[in-house]
């Protein structure tokens, strides 16, 4: 990273799972027997997750996946699941930028917490396509960083926070219906919503719960069909 993109970032930057914890899920085909990592099966079920603060090697893999989704098939739904704490903010917003560059509608769904940049990815979804799970946790607050040098550099640097803040606020006023001052003052500091909460504040459009989890499973299913069918050629 250079010094400007890593000093701007929403939300804590921690430590990424290692490859080796990745588990394995071994399918039986007519071709014989097929080994994926579970992220690459989610992947031929059209689910991308999204489980780690967002630095810039999780927004290449995301952004290559949404293309590689968006090329298979673009009429074809893409679910997006997210339990991040947030991360670099041009790295977020690259994957929402592809978010609404490809033609297949995108769902998002929260599990445990869309916090920071999360929250941005989380309503960035299609209207009417956007959850949250019961115990969820959405938190929003404005950008932080910090920058070193002369006097004209960080001028510099603060202008393009002051720049980052306002697109920010702007993308989920967008999204939200909420007038830009009024985000702004709720994320001054930040600010923690449950997922009901969440949903009156228009970052989601529904709570998943028992009621209407078979609505969340329909939406896999033409892609479970089509994986169906690949494995029958």
């Amino acid at each position: 990273m250079t010094s400007l993109p890593s000093s701007i970032f929403q939300g804590g930057l921690g430590d990424q799972p290692q490859s080796g914890l990745v588990p394995k899920v071994v399918e039986q085909t007519t071709r014989g027997e097929r080994a994926y990592d579970i992220f690459s099966r989610l992947l031929k079920e059209r689910i991308v997750f999204i489980g780690t603060p967002i630095n810039d090697q999780i927004a290449n893999l995301t952004v290559a996946q949404l293309l590689y989704l968006e090329s298979e098939g673009s009429s074809q739904p893409i679910n997006i699941y997210i339990n991040s704490p947030g991360g670099v903010i041009y790295s977020g917003l690259g994957v929402y930028d592809t978010m609404q560059y490809v033609e297949a509608p995108i769902s998002t769904t929260c599990v445990g917490l869309a916090a920071s940049m999360g929250s941005v990815l989380l309503a960035g979804g299609e209207d009417g396509q956007r959850a949250c799970l019961p115990n969820s946790r959405v938190m929003m607050h404005q950008p932080m960083g910090g920058t070193e040098g002369q006097a004209s550099d960080i001028e510099i640097q603060a202008k393009e926070m002051a720049w980052l803040k306002k697109r920010l606020y702007q993308i989920l006023s967008f999204h939200t219906g909420k007038d830009i001052d009024q985000i702004e003052e709720d994320a001054d500091r930040n600010h923690w919503l449950s997922a009901e909460e969440a949903q009156e504040y228009g970052l989601v459009d529904q709570v998943m719960n028992e009621g209407n989890l078979d609505a969340l499973k329909s939406i896999h299913a033409n892609g479970e069909a089509s994986d169906a069918d690949s494995d029958e050629e």
